[in-house]
């Protein structure tokens, strides 16, 4: 099964799990999220990814020279470890992950979590790849790809039990929209998959297939 078979099979179930008024406000800001073009203002393939420094889950600082010095780059930005749709895609990623490396390359996770909340996640979830924290969504900006939630589904996350302010060291409404980059070891995006839809996401297949036609 595809990741996003995997993603489609499990939103049409979780559906009726959550109450209508919730659906609502949800499928607002997903509209309004799509309509507003951010996506298509992110950063895609020819440009040069931005220069970062971050932490990982372990505390080691990491620096996007580190991550390119030995071959190219496989970075995906998640919103946390809260969101199941995440979740399900890192784990086909992890599924990948032989493969990936096998190609010379290598898989990085990235998210507004806390340190010590990535470290939580990677072990739950036994990823072998680093996971980075981007407090407050800094290097997502640089791609484009931070963006505020709306005041009614940041209390609907509360609701539901998602504590971002304390998850993501205080900045409770800011996330990543979901993407993956294939990145040369020059620096240069040679692949993107951007997409304001949570519920969709790159497929570990085409991910593959961007890092042969690198070579």
């Amino acid at each position: 099964m595809s990741v996003n078979a995997e993603l489609r099979a499990f939103f049409d179930s979780r559906q009726q799990q959550i109450p209508a008024d919730v659906r609502a406000v949800m499928q607002r800001a997903a509209r309004e999220l799509a309509a507003s073009g951010q996506a298509g203002q992110a950063l895609t393939a020819g440009a040069k990814a931005p220069c970062f420094t971050l932490p990982s889950a372990t505390g080691r600082t990491v620096t996007l020279d580190e991550l390119l010095a030995d071959g190219p780059l496989v970075l995906t930005f998640y919103r946390g470890a809260w969101c199941p749709y995440c979740n399900i895609a890192l784990r086909s990623l992890q599924q990948h992950h032989d493969a990936i490396t096998a190609r010379g390359a290598r898989l990085v996770a990235v998210s507004p979590q806390t340190p010590d909340e990535s470290l939580s996640h990677a072990e739950r979830n036994e990823l072998a790849f680093d996971v980075l924290s981007d407090i407050g969504c800094e290097a997502a900006r640089q791609f484009g790809l931070a963006f505020d939630l709306p005041d009614d589904l940041a209390i609907v996350y509360g609701r539901l039990g998602i504590d971002l302010h304390r998850s993501n060291a205080g900045h409770a409404r800011t996330l990543p929209i979901p993407a993956t980059y294939v990145i040369d070891r020059d620096g240069t995006i040679g692949w993107a998959f951007v997409d304001s839809d949570y519920t969709t996401r790159a497929e570990p297949a085409d991910v593959l297939t961007a890092l042969d036609k690198l070579s």
